[in-house]
């Protein structure tokens, strides 16, 4: 298998490939593209660690008789920018399937783009739960998590467990928007009351007037609908404020792991989150850690980089049992060849992909450790409940996708 042309570019403003990076059609290679956030808020999150994913899901698929490229480039979370790469990557180099685009809006614009060119383009970190909703695509899979799946899960059992009034605190943009209207929705569904919100820029370093407001609310739980280092920052300064020392709680409404080694125990002890991978949850999730974490720059793999790794790998699979001509033709029959077969990987076990896009697994409820209870580095996470993978995600019927029937 050909894996030497690889092109990373992380420069700010990177919206083409260099004359020397451009690939030539060919009928026997499949091109995969990463467009991710490589210098910014959400570069642990996905970043060079998901390149790296998407890499070693084409080791670990082996020879299968094809060659597979992969280039990656920056999008710098702006939904122009990662369009304008997404057309001449489509139009101009031959790229085949994007395997990750970071953050909602571009993950949107990208999937429209991949519907228009007849692409494959796997959503892993664009968390919006229309991607597979109201904004299906017969060319779009979305694979870890999405903001129903998070509300449902985390939203919920903060309610069961007593916090019956919220503020939220939220990213002004899609993703934030559509993680505090789920979550919303389940805490009223609950019996619980939202006092108040306020939405934020993104990103932002000072958190402090918001913080205010949500204390002024006297909410018992504040919900933080952001994500990357706007989260890091706003649990820190929560904690700064003495916050929960006061007895309200804060409800994490997307943390990853690597936000937890960044926040370090003794601040983010305690708090409550969904997941969809662990790197430390069974046998199978620690043999893909094990082989992946020497090229994650020190980093742990997060259920984003697991979603580019398992993503990139069915989709091989599927081009495998279609052929490669066949999947280059169109991405619409590579995603409906996707659905077709079950799903199975290290990183989420078995499932399936629905019709409206939506990879099905189980959801994962955990509580951050206290310093004196983790054992060893990275060990973070204790379980406090699992959601069946056909209850994790939202009902079919009530997503309003126009590819489902009846």
């Amino acid at each position: 298998m050909d894996l030497n042309r690889r092109h990373i570019l992380a420069a700010a403003g990177a919206a083409a490939i260099p004359a020397r990076a451009r690939a030539q059609a060919s009928d026997n290679t499949i091109r995969i593209g990463v467009l991710s956030d490589m210098a910014g808020p959400y570069r642990d999150i996905s970043g060079p660690g998901g390149v790296a994913c998407v890499r070693q899901a084409i080791q670990d698929f082996g020879d299968h008789g094809f060659k597979v490229e992969v280039v990656a480039a920056d999008h710098q979370n702006k939904p122009d920018v990662a369009s304008n790469i997404a057309r001449q990557w489509f139009d101009r180099d031959a790229v085949d399937c994007l395997a990750e685009v970071v953050s909602s809006a571009p993950a949107l614009a990208v999937a429209n783009i991949a519907r228009e060119k007849n692409k494959v383009v796997i959503i892993n970190t664009g968390a919006i739960a229309d991607l597979t909703g109201s904004q299906c695509s017969p060319n779009t899979v979305h694979w870890p998590h999405d903001t129903w799946m998070l509300a449902h899960t985390t939203g919920g059992a903060m309610v069961q467990a007593g916090g019956d009034t919220w503020f939220f605190i939220t990213a002004d943009y899609a993703f934030g928007h559509s993680l505090e209207r789920d979550t919303m929705r389940f805490v009223r569904e609950q019996g619980g009351r939202v006092l108040g919100s306020v939405r934020h820029p993104f990103p932002n370093n000072d958190f402090s007037s918001y913080l205010v407001q949500a204390q002024a609310s006297r909410a018992k739980v504040i919900g933080l609908a952001n994500a990357g280092t706007d989260l890091v920052t706003c649990v820190k300064q929560a904690a700064e404020f003495g916050i929960t020392r006061r007895g309200t709680k804060i409800a994490v409404l997307l943390m990853f792991v690597t936000d937890v080694h960044s926040l370090g125990l003794e601040a983010a002890q305690g708090l409550v989150l969904a997941e969809s991978f662990y790197w430390d949850l069974n046998n199978r999730t620690r043999a893909f850690t094990n082989r992946v974490k020497g090229q994650m720059g020190g980093l742990m793999p997060t259920m984003a980089h697991a979603g580019c790794y398992a993503g990139t790998l069915h989709y091989l699979k599927a081009v495998a049992s279609m052929g490669v001509a066949a999947a280059k033709a169109s991405g619409r029959a590579a995603v409906e060849r996707m659905k077709a077969m079950p799903t199975d990987d290290d990183c989420f076990g078995a499932g399936r992909i629905r019709e409206d896009g939506r990879k099905i697994h189980p959801a994962y409820l955990f509580e951050v450790k206290k310093p004196e209870e983790s054992k060893h580095p990275w060990d973070y996470y204790k379980l406090l409940q699992t959601t069946p993978a056909e209850d994790a995600f939202r009902p079919l019927a009530e997503g309003g996708c126009t590819l489902v029937r009846g």
